[in-house]
């Protein structure tokens, strides 16, 4: 079973071109790392495959359906939610809000029942406060959710920021650089998470990343974009020894340290 494909994506812009023939296809359940150097065109499918661009030419289909050329809140409903590469909470609301309104696409009260304050929307928007709470205790957060989430250190922002995309409940996660600007053991610690998460909430996870002790311990498959298309596709032991990628991306072997 095939939960995305992408077939021959391309996007230009004016006359350049980010993505040229690019395909994906993802299975239920895998951990897949995109990677390559700064400007490869990485973050540009995902915002393809969020809605934020629509693509040029090329398909891409979500659990048998297109989404080219939905709305981006139209994508999170169907079952995918990301990240960002700089952290893009609600910064001066609280770390439970932050969350409450990931839950939002699916609450089942009306325009009415919200603006008039029906007994309805008290009874579902106290439920989605519980789940939040409930949720926040998964990452260990529970005790700042009253807390605005810009006076929190990077790293709990970093745990946030995944909290809220997983409390919309996808299918599909895609992470753009978490591990941006931790130290090794941050690293490995979210390494373990990512793993975790794949596992407790049964998704599938597309993971950018430029750090390589982190695609070779958690990833099953990788890509490795280079000018927009790609340069080669296999397991982490295929791709830390490819000649093409060596030359292109990582500049040397990778250690077998980072295998996983």
């Amino acid at each position: 079973m095939t939960l995305l494909k992408v077939n021959n994506l391309t996007k230009t812009f004016g006359g350049l071109t980010a993505i040229n023939n690019f395909n994906l296809e993802l299975h239920p359940g895998e951990l897949v790392g995109l990677i390559g150097p700064n400007g490869a065109g990485k973050t540009t499918v995902f915002n393809i495959l969020t809605g934020v661009y629509t693509p040029t030419e090329g398909s891409i289909t979500f659990s048998d359906e297109s989404i080219v050329g939905l709305k981006p809140f139209e994508i999170t409903q169907r079952g995918i939610a990301r990240t960002f590469q700089n952290i893009r909470l609600f910064s001066d609301l609280t770390v439970l809000d932050n969350v409450r309104i990931a839950y939002h696409p699916h609450v089942k009260y009306g325009l009415t029942s919200a603006v008039m304050r029906l007994p309805g929307f008290y009874a579902e928007e106290a439920e989605l406060t519980e789940k939040a709470v409930n949720f926040l205790k998964i990452f260990n957060l529970d005790t700042k959710k009253d807390e605005i989430a810009k006076n929190m250190p990077y790293g709990e922002q970093r745990r946030l920021e995944i909290a809220r995309a997983l409390a919309a409940q996808p299918k599909l996660l895609l992470l753009d650089e978490p591990a941006a600007g931790m130290n090794p053991q941050e690293t490995h610690s979210l390494m373990n998470m990512i793993k975790w998460i794949r596992q407790e909430f049964d998704l599938t996870i597309l993971l950018i990343e430029h750090d390589m002790s982190l695609v070779m311990g958690a990833c099953e498959r990788i890509y490795v974009l280079e000018y927009g298309m790609t340069i080669a596709h296999g397991t982490p032991e295929e791709i830390r020894t490819n000649p093409k990628v060596i030359e292109a991306y990582l500049g040397e072997e990778v250690p077998h340290a980072y295998s996983r």
